[in-house]
């Protein structure tokens, strides 16, 4: 009994800790594009699109604890951090260039912020995306077990 008490605790931690991920990853592309004036591309408005829900579903399963939350959170945040890793390779890796080249706007190989020769937008969206879905996964295996 008292082990299920700290397993539901653990995983109700995990929830609020995947929300405020999500809330600050949603938080920071607002900060780059509306403060910092970052036009983002085409994978950028991508990544966003499996973001920013992600606060609100997150948001409302942590109000109400519902750790039911990882089967519409993973696949939203699988793809999510699919397009962060495509993004990252195309600006990391020379003659990567993408599947579909970026054609409106601003390249999707242009690198904003470039800290430690390997941070980059990309790259913080992809760790957003890999924080959340570790967190769901725990969440799933810990309560398939009760």
């Amino acid at each position: 009994m008292e082990e299920t008490k700290t397993e539901s605790r653990i995983s109700s931690l995990l929830l609020y800790g995947a929300w405020f991920v999500s809330l600050i990853a949603m938080l920071g592309s607002l900060y780059f594009s509306e403060i910092k004036g970052f036009i983002p591309c085409e994978l950028c408005w991508y990544q966003r699109i499996s973001m920013y829900p992600l606060v609100l579903i997150l948001g409302m399963a942590t109000f109400k604890n519902d750790l039911m939350v990882p089967r519409y959170v993973l696949p939203l945040s699988l793809l999510g951090g699919s397009i962060s890793i495509l993004h990252y390779l195309e600006q990391k890796v020379p003659g990567f260039g993408g599947i579909k080249p970026c054609v409106n706007g601003v390249p999707c190989s242009s690198e904003y912020i470039n800290w430690l020769g390997f941070i980059t937008i990309p790259f913080l969206a992809f760790t957003a995306f890999l924080l959340i879905s570790i967190a769901m996964l725990i969440i799933t295996f810990k309560t398939k077990d009760r």
